[in-house]
């Protein structure tokens, strides 16, 4: 390997966006009626993908999220004269790496270009980004719909950049700031084939992206520090026609905001053309709390950004043996994943898809299932993740690694379940306590005498008391009314404080109403 560092952004250049329409066709619940027809809606979107990495992309500078304005900068990264990039080898593992979970052809010779533009925030005047011979070529994403249905996404390339610094407007009036924690910061830029034909599939192609990186550990995906971002490029055309002129919303940070900013931009341009305007290409930007897109400025002319080989820097030259090494340590990843949630835990393709779409999640699942070397039952267990256990994390606004109550934990309340020691009802009160206190589900049990009564004499005592003091239900029961059996049942779990075996009440009310 003769040298490694990390890119910013690059654009498909406009002559080329027509043959990277892979997508052929549409799908009739795509296309979006408008006032004089159907127009469909072409998406394709450039994700800026912040590699994880200790260092920057060209100089030893940390990459911790936060920090003092301008203490996470080099002399590098500040363009001081005669300071020389050095690639960082790390950027170049992980685009390879990335490139490999995209199943996507890996380029043995990359090069380093000079993009150049000035902007305050830019200190070199120009950007160190890949052009004509990237790290990565072609490659895919499969995306799963809520529906069920899925499609592919063609990914043209993957090519390393530099993040360039941030202006800041707000802390000397009439003056602008400029902060360069981010200045050199290694970045994936993915671009994406416009195989992308509605706001819900751009917001499932961006999530299931943001998966499969995660579960590469080559990007956090923490959208609200910046690690992750998308430019959407959105046009409209009659099915069937050529491309319509594309804008491009910059920077969009949310999933959700994804859909919203591809639903708006959409509509938008389709009422244009059905009033006989025409579209400016331009970028633009979302305001997520109007949710609508405004024009930020026009691109009716290409940008001549001038690029060349960056002279600082060699051509970027790895092997066969390299890849080789980096793809088997890759994981499993996401539709692997599922899959075998699905043959080996008998689990639906839906349960086994939430299951797996967040790494952590999946590591979860399987500590819950494993009960020392047997396996506890899988729908149980999936039912408690996605139900009680999301529920507390969300109202406790707190992620998979900061719960207080671990897998093997939660595999042990399901235990008590399933030997009858708890009832489901009181397993979700000792849940609450578990992750409120940190304790096991058998001590809660012990400490508060929660055990199930399952002595049949007991309960039959109980109920008999019951349909004692309530002759005229019992009547009713014994006249065609069953409906009154689920009366009894409650009074007979309120008696015993919601501890008696319901299957065992259920019978026994069956036996004595029945006489």
């Amino acid at each position: 390997m003769t040298n490694t560092t990390d890119t910013q952004t690059e654009e498909i250049p406009d002559h080329l966006v027509a043959h990277f329409t892979s997508r052929v066709g549409h799908n009739s619940a795509d296309l979006i009626e408008g006032e004089t027809g159907a127009w469909e809606i072409i998406i394709g979107l450039e994700v800026h993908a912040q590699v994880m990495s200790e260092s920057k992309l060209f100089s030893g500078a940390p990459t911790g999220f936060g920090g003092e304005p301008n203490t996470h900068v080099s002399l590098v990264d500040a363009a001081m004269p005669g300071m020389l990039p050095v690639l960082n080898e790390m950027a170049i593992r992980q685009a390879v790496r990335t490139g490999l979970g995209l199943e996507a052809q890996i380029n043995l010779r990359s090069i380093f270009d000079r993009k150049n533009y000035f902007y305050p925030d830019l200190p070199q005047g120009y950007q160190i980004s890949q052009f004509s011979d990237p790290i990565v070529g072609e490659g895919r994403v499969t995306v799963d719909m809520e529906d069920g249905e899925s499609f592919e996404v063609g990914v043209v390339r993957i090519h390393l950049e530099q993040d360039a610094g941030k202006s800041i407007h707000d802390r000397i009036p009439d003056q602008t700031c400029i902060d360069l924690n981010r200045s050199g910061v290694a970045l994936m830029e993915i671009v994406s084939k416009p195989d992308i034909r509605s706001g819900a599939e751009a917001a499932a192609y961006f999530s299931k992206l943001r998966s499969i990186l995660r579960y590469l550990g080559t990007c956090d995906g923490n959208m609200q520090e910046g690690s992750l971002r998308a430019d959407v490029n959105v046009s409209v055309r009659r099915p069937g026609e050529d491309l319509g002129t594309r804008c491009e919303i910059k920077n969009v940070n949310s999933i959700r905001f994804v859909r919203e900013a591809v639903d708006y931009e959409a509509r938008r341009q389709i009422e244009i053309l059905e009033e006989g305007g025409e579209i400016d290409q331009e970028t633009r930007l979302f305001d997520p709390d109007r949710g609508e897109t405004r024009s930020m400025r026009s691109k009716e002319e290409a940008h001549d950004y001038r690029y060349f080989p960056d002279p600082d820097l060699l051509p970027v030259v790895i092997d066969e043996a390299y890849v080789a090494e980096i793809k088997a340590s890759l994981p499993e990843l996401p539709d692997i994943k599922a899959a075998r949630f699905v043959s080996e835990f008998g689990l639906s393709e839906y349960d086994a898809g939430v299951l797996v779409a967040e790494r952590e999640t999946a590591e979860f699942y399987e500590a819950v299932v494993d009960a020392g070397g047997a396996k506890r039952d899988p729908k149980i267990a999936a039912n408690w993740i996605t139900g009680d256990f999301f529920r507390r994390l969300n109202a406790d606004e707190l992620a998979i690694a900061d719960s207080p109550v671990s897998g093997a934990q939660l595999g042990g309340l399901i235990d008590l379940i399933a030997d009858g020691t708890i009832s489901g009802k009181i397993a979700k009160d000792v849940f609450d306590e578990m992750f409120d206190s940190g304790k096991d589900a058998d001590v809660i049990v012990e400490e508060k005498g929660l055990k199930q009564i399952s002595d049949s004499g007991e309960i039959s005592a109980v109920i008999d008391q019951i349909i004692a003091d309530n002759p005229e239900q019992a009547d009713q029961y014994r006249s065609g009314n069953t409906k009154v059996a689920g009366w009894f049942t409650g009074q007979a779990m309120k008696a015993t404080q919601g501890k008696a075996n319901p299957q065992m009440v259920n019978e026994l009310l069956q036996e004595k109403l029945g006489s």
